[in-house]
């Protein structure tokens, strides 16, 4: 299968670059520097507890993210799809070049 369309393949990066520790890691991170910075008051507030804004953002960040992730699920089920029929052809090729021999060979052929 060709490398897609540009939607399929940022749909696959999205979903590579979401199912990974450092994805984990970056955004534990900012929850944290964001909480910290709202709750110590350092700065300004500008999302005081309990956390609106950064609600918002993880809403956000999950409504584009789902379809994505599921885009590129759908766009791997499909390339498995073509790769068990292409390993069916060839596995039916083999037989049939066994069948053959054994043929040849006067022997029993296999089934």
């Amino acid at each position: 299968m060709p490398d897609g369309t540009l939607g399929q393949r940022a749909a696959d990066r999205v979903a590579s670059a979401f199912g990974s520790w450092r994805f984990i890691w970056i955004q534990t991170l900012f929850v944290a520097i964001w909480m910290t910075l709202n709750v110590v008051g350092l700065m300004r507030h500008w999302d005081e507890y309990p956390f609106i804004l950064l609600n918002l953002l993880f809403s956000t960040q999950a409504a584009y993210a789902a379809p994505l992730i599921l885009l590129s699920q759908n766009r791997s089920a499909e390339r498995d799809r073509e790769r068990a029929e292409q390993d069916l052809a060839t596995d039916t090729e083999t037989l049939g070049l066994v069948r053959g021999i054994a043929a040849h060979l006067g022997v029993d052929t296999p089934t």
